[in-house]
């Protein structure tokens, strides 16, 4: 799953908003992820997966606890791409910021 697919979902963007204040542990994302809505444990693990495997979010284990935190890499790499879209559509909306002002005299 591709980083934008795994963003698709309400409750993965949930999580990685989460994760964006700091590291949790999977029990206290699932603690805060019941407050709003009914999803089971087995569900957020499904979510933490996919996050995982879109390389949006890393795990370490400590002892019995699994510690999800944000992966730079994954984020940098979203960062990258829309920055490529953004030049992409400023360039073409500067040209046709011109060619109207050409078209109505302005310059």
């Amino acid at each position: 799953m591709d980083s934008f697919t795994a963003l698709a979902d309400p409750m993965r963007r949930s999580i990685l908003e989460m994760l964006g204040h700091g590291p949790r542990g999977a029990g206290e994302i699932v603690t805060f992820l019941q407050q709003d809505a009914r999803i089971s444990a087995p569900a957020v693990s499904q979510h933490l997966k996919a996050l995982r495997e879109a390389g949006l979010v890393r795990v370490r284990v400590d002892g019995q606890r699994r510690i999800y935190s944000l992966d730079p890499a994954g984020l940098d790499a979203m960062d990258a791409w829309i920055a490529r879209v953004r030049g992409f559509w400023a360039g073409r909306l500067d040209a046709l910021e011109q060619a109207l002002r050409e078209e109505d005299g302005d310059e």
